[in-house]
């Protein structure tokens, strides 16, 4: 095993004294090609250029002498010191951090970063990332190759957001572009590179000086990467239908909104379809949660008010109008689905996208038993329970209303 592994991040800016001294003790250093690049490397030392840390990690602990490794920015933050401290390496590393390539890229745009999210965006599973900027209205993306602005702009159709791509920060070659996310896919950009994708209906527009066109409306914070704030006074979720204003049309309880977001479990990455959204009520709880959510609805005054009530709870989701199934087939992929209406054929067709779960709701038997034959013949298992609620008022200790539905559950088995 080496003697000692020091990993040093880099932001462009010449190395510490600190950072120096263990360079020039080196017999090993990993790192970039513009890393093993640096004037301060050791001619006499071995070089590792880094493509796979693991592999990077495993020669490393069969070296005997002192080791180091280069990365850009913070290399404690989503960068190599959690591979090389994995127990497989049994290496012990000291960290001399640099600034990080996300704060990097903000102070570069001028614009507070506490209450963004932070991602990393792979190939293999670039749709989470892609749901985290459709759900927040302040997303740092760190990029990879085949996970690049582009792709994280084609896969954002229909929402608009303005993405800032920060490439080659730190270095000559440096380039910070503002671009609206419908032009993003023209260009090729370098990779790595940050993007930070702000936008949406909790935004605001500010006068335009410098990037402060693009600031988001903030009211300061005490926790990193905070959820939405939902309007003052409110508290919990599965509300009843005053809070968010529903039409008499709109017939589900809040018990059975309640036992359908238990059974979706949406959360930070997912992207929800609520299909037949009426009041807009459990779209915008899902949201809540952190999740992204396409509500679909063929009547146009409740997709205008589905809109207004996210802007009023301060919650970002894209509304669709539209007949299902047929405006289904230009989504995209749903990871779970609550289907509001539209009975076993929209389930039927849900079924076909192979989400993890889909729930709907029933007001017959028939119909009931309908929906479950339908999530049966898509491969899903099927879960069906009668609920009943009965509101109260408790001046008087008698039943004021009575709500009965069938509630079906489907589970895509799992591998």
């Amino acid at each position: 095993m080496a003697d000692r592994v020091t990993v040093i991040g880099w932001d462009g800016s010449p190395l510490t004294d600190a950072a120096r001294s263990a360079v020039a003790a080196a017999t090993l250093v990993a790192g970039a090609a513009h890393h093993l690049a640096l004037p301060d490397v050791p001619p006499g030392a071995e070089l590792i250029r880094l493509g796979s840390v693991d592999l990077a990690a495993r020669r490393i602990a069969q070296h005997r002498g002192s080791a180091v490794v280069l990365a850009d920015g913070d290399p404690g933050f989503f960068g190599v010191v959690r591979t090389l401290r994995a127990p497989q390496h049994g290496l012990e590393v000291e960290v001399v951090p640099a600034v990080s390539s996300v704060a990097a890229a903000f102070a570069r745009a001028g614009m507070p970063w506490d209450d963004a999210q932070v991602v990393v965006a792979h190939s293999r599973d670039l749709r989470r990332a892609v749901n985290v900027c459709r759900a927040h209205t302040k997303v740092a993306v760190l990029t990879s190759p085949g996970a690049g602005p582009a792709e994280l702009a084609l896969l954002l159709q229909g929402v608009h957001r303005t993405f800032v791509i920060c490439e080659a920060l730190g270095t000559q070659r440096e380039q910070v572009t503002v671009l609206t996310s419908d032009k993003v896919a023209d260009h090729t950009w370098r990779d790595p590179n940050v993007v930070i994708v702000i936008g949406g209906s909790g935004t605001r527009p500010a006068p335009a000086q410098g990037w402060g066109h693009l600031r988001p409306e903030t009211q300061g914070g005490w926790i990193a990467g905070r959820e939405p704030d939902y309007p003052a006074g409110v508290r919990g979720w599965a509300l009843p239908a005053p809070a968010y204003a529903t039409v008499p049309a709109e017939h589900e309880s809040p018990q059975l909104r309640a036992a359908q977001l238990a059974r979706l479990g949406p959360r930070v990455g997912d992207l929800v379809w609520d299909i037949g959204a009426g009041s807009g009520a459990a779209a915008v709880e899902t949201a809540g949660f952190g999740a992204a959510v396409i509500a679909v609805d063929r009547d146009a005054e409740s997709c205008a008010r589905i809109t207004a009530l996210a802007r009023r709870f301060g919650v970002q989701l894209q509304v669709v109008q539209g007949i299902a199934p047929q405006v289904l087939e230009d989504l995209p992929e749903p990871d779970v689905v609550r289907v509001g209406g539209g009975g076993a054929a929209v389930v039927a067709a849900c079924a076909a996208r192979r989400p993890e779960r889909i729930v709907a709701h029933a007001a017959t038997r028939d119909e009931a038993e309908a929906i479950g034959e339908a999530l049966r013949d898509g491969g899903y298992g099927v879960e069906c329970v009668l609920l009943q609620s009965v509101e109260m008022d408790t001046r008087v200790w008698a039943e004021r209303e009575r709500a009965v539905a069938f509630l079906l559950c489907g589970h895509r088995p799992h591998p």
